[in-house]
C-alpha cells in the first residue's frame, strides 16, 4: 500500500524559510512524478511543485517560483520542498502527491496524496 508522509511544517515568519519533506513507501516509483500542492481556508487545492523521480526535471507554479524549489534523495524515495522568502499568502495545508503523469498541475492525474502538514506564515 502505498503511503505519503510529510513533516516539515509549522510557523514562521514573513522572509523566514521552511523545509517540508514527504516520505514515499509501499511502492516502486522510479518512473513517478511527486507534486507539492497546497490549500489555504475557503480556496482550491493548488499546484505550487513538481519534480520527475528519476531525473531532475522540476516545474513549478509562478507564484512560487525562484522562491520554492523541490529536490529528492538519490533513493528517490524523498522529496523536499525548500521553501524561502515565505509570505503571508503561502500560509496553507501543504500536500505531497504521486503522479505517473508529468509534468501537471492538475489534482485529478494525482493517484497517491500526504495528510498534508501546516505551513503558517506571519506578517
Amino acid at each position: 500500500q502505498v503511503q505519503l508522509v510529510e513533516s516539515g511544517g509549522g510557523l514562521v515568519q514573513a522572509g523566514g524559510s521552511l523545509r517540508l519533506s514527504c516520505a514515499a513507501s509501499g511502492g516502486t516509483f522510479s518512473s513517478w512524478s511527486m507534486g507539492w500542492f497546497r490549500q489555504a481556508p475557503g480556496k482550491e487545492r493548488e499546484f505550487v511543485g513538481a519534480i520527475k523521480l528519476n531525473t531532475i526535471s522540476t516545474n513549478y507554479a509562478d507564484s512560487v517560483k525562484g522562491r520554492f524549489t523541490i529536490s529528492r534523495d538519490n533513493a528517490k524515495i524523498t522529496v523536499w520542498l525548500q521553501m524561502n522568502s515565505l509570505k503571508p499568502e503561502d500560509t496553507a495545508v501543504y500536500y505531497c502527491a504521486m503522479s505517473r503523469i508529468y509534468p501537471t498541475t492538475q489534482k485529478s492525474d494525482y493517484n497517491y496524496w500526504g495528510q498534508g502538514t501546516q505551513v503558517t506564515v506571519s506578517s
